[in-house]
């Protein structure tokens, strides 16, 4: 591996989108690993947009002009994705960017092809809320149960997969949080072997800019039973890769 691009869709992040790239900018990679910065905009109302366009050296800026949703804005970053592997990153401070170097060591290893950052398996992290904490924990249950998979977090920004992928998930159906959730964990859960590691994890309030409830769980279960159920999953079982569970 050569170059890791970092995917960043933002949404009216002007208090944080500074400091997180900053942040994004001082990690050192193991084995000099090239970072790519791409920050998707998905049509900012409040000054984010003007803060990313005095940002631009060294990073890549998408400004879309109408909010589409978090998956929409995913798939413009893939659309010009050159890295080896891709790695999500959420435009918030929820999620520190030092547990780069922990995801990236399993695939230098070769311990998977796929690895996904589990608030779960650390220990002392906050949550958002009792209800947000459990209510993930059960939408991750339910999708271990439909697609036989052994995930911890499913809703996890940090997912780091190879490049080769992108052709099959810019297709996927949904463009908002769906498709991160849901339907980008299925396709990965498909395509190779798949390593959790721990991550650190400290959710803002609803007062700090928080977007997510109780209600995009609910919306989650619905997508869940769509694939399952639906047509092609048999074809896309028989064709996905064995996989090898490890934590």
């Amino acid at each position: 591996m050569h170059k890791v691009s970092i995917i960043i869709p933002c949404f009216n992040e002007q208090n944080t989108i500074k400091e997180i790239i900053e942040k994004i900018k001082t990690i050192k990679l193991p084995h000099q690993i090239e970072k790519e910065i791409i920050i998707v905009d998905d049509g900012s109302k409040d000054n984010t947009r003007e803060i990313l366009k005095g940002l631009r050296n060294g990073i890549t800026i998408i400004l879309k002009e109408k909010n589409e949703g978090k998956g929409a804005a995913i798939k413009e970053g893939l659309k010009v994705a050159s890295g080896d592997y891709i790695l999500i990153q959420d435009a918030d401070l929820e999620y520190d960017p030092e547990d780069y170097v922990s995801l990236l060591e399993v695939v230098i290893d070769g311990r998977a092809d796929i690895v996904f950052g589990s608030r779960i398996l650390k220990k002392n992290n906050i949550p958002y809320s009792k209800i947000y904490y459990y209510g993930g924990i059960v939408l991750t249950k339910i999708f271990n149960i439909l697609f036989g998979a052994k995930l911890t977090d499913i809703t996890t920004c940090y997912k780091l997969f190879p490049r080769s992928m992108v052709p099959k998930l810019i297709c996927l159906q949904s463009n908002n949080f769906i498709f991160d959730a849901v339907e980008l964990t299925h396709q990965l859960v498909l395509s190779g072997r798949i390593v959790e590691v721990p991550i650190h994890y400290r959710a803002r309030s609803k007062k700090e800019g928080k977007k997510l409830n109780w209600r995009h769980g609910i919306n989650c279960l619905f997508p869940m039973l769509r694939i399952r159920f639906g047509p092609n999953y048999l074809a896309e079982k028989l064709n996905s890769k064995s996989l090898k569970w490890k934590i």
